[in-house]
């Protein structure tokens, strides 16, 4: 075995070694919180009022002694309500109902909600050409207040999966938290994202036109002829809402955060790279990266080329990463 291959072996042994030491820490205080408690928390019911509607959600806290840190996890993009499941899929995920079961066994608090016009908080969603990014803001950062504003948690910390990841980032900032964590979130503006989203799918007539479209929002400017072809995405009434979201650079954002924070992402995930992780954690040299070997974009354990990549998105048995859970809760435990 040569120099590098022995450096190289002994690093892997390493990492291991601290890792099962970890999972054994949080295993230990899953056992205690369990036992202190006598039975594993249910959800119960919470509500937000805001000045647009009432915005509706599930808390799970652990009966334990004395006050506990409490985790907000606010979903992704599209109509994903607070356990992770979309309403354009058949089946259920319930990646972070199963997160926050998780988080709860080792002692955290979490409080997951239904988005303004989601699930139970489907009556709060204006008209489509009155919403802006800064409404899910703003409802992240009351949710934040009235977790602050609560005798029995110790710490809030904010987080934010996929498109949740810039909302969450922005509201910890507005509203104080003591901690945040991205999950599988973008560095890059929205408009880069989606230019490579469709540059492989869309024949180079319309590409050029999605593309002098999204030039135009990103200046500001409505565009009143969209062709047929892109009105699901570009339809007058949404566009005052994209430019309000294409404005946002994460990587910027983060930045300027000065509370302690986690970046997580999978190296599985089909609709996130490991490049955005490690752009967010370059702006923020402070905060710790960690990437979870075989964690897709459901925070499933899946291959990239596994037939279950699909499957994950609305089966609950596919295993929820064991990595993931055991990463928030350590960092959390620094806060304490």
């Amino acid at each position: 075995m040569n120099l590098f291959h022995a450096v190289a072996s002994r690093a892997a042994v390493l990492l291991t070694l601290v890792l099962a030491a970890v999972l054994t820490l949080v295993a230990l205080h899953s056992q205690r919180a369990i036992a202190e408690t006598g039975m594993p928390p249910v959800d119960q019911d919470v509500s937000l009022v805001t000045p647009t509607g009432t915005l509706y959600g599930s808390e799970l806290v652990p009966k334990l002694p004395g006050k506990i840190p409490v985790v907000l996890l606010h979903v992704g993009s599209g109509p994903t309500d607070r356990n992770g499941n979309s309403a354009m899929l058949p089946g259920a995920n319930n990646s972070l109902k199963m997160l926050a079961e998780d988080l709860a066994r080792q002692g955290i608090a979490t409080l997951r909600f239904d988005k303004r016009g989601i699930g139970q908080s489907s009556a709060a969603m204006p008209a489509e050409t009155d919403l802006r990014f800064e409404d899910y803001v703003n409802d992240a950062a009351g949710w934040i207040k009235r977790l602050k504003a609560d005798p029995r948690f110790s710490k809030v910390i904010v987080a934010g999966h996929s498109e949740g990841s810039l909302i969450g980032m922005l509201a910890a900032k507005q509203a104080g938290a003591d901690g945040y964590i991205s999950i599988a979130g973008l560095a890059r503006p929205a408009d880069q994202v989606l230019r490579d989203q469709m540059k492989p799918r869309f024949p180079p007539e319309l590409y050029a036109q999605a593309d002098k479209i999204l030039q135009s929002l990103k200046q500001g400017q409505t565009v009143a002829d969209v062709p047929a072809q892109l009105t699901a995405s570009y339809r007058p009434s949404v566009q005052p809402y994209l430019m309000s979201w294409l404005k946002y650079t994460p990587a910027e954002i983060i930045a300027g955060l000065t509370v302690p924070v986690l970046i997580l992402q999978g190296d599985a995930d089909a609709q996130v790279p490991v490049a955005e992780a490690t752009a967010l954690g370059r702006s923020n040299p402070k905060a710790e990266v960690i990437v979870i070997a075989g964690m897709n974009h459901t925070l499933k354990i899946v291959a990239k080329d596994d037939p279950r990549q699909q499957r994950a998105y609305t089966d609950p048995t596919v295993p929820l990463a064991a990595q993931l859970p055991a990463a928030i809760g350590a960092f959390v435990a620094k806060l304490k």
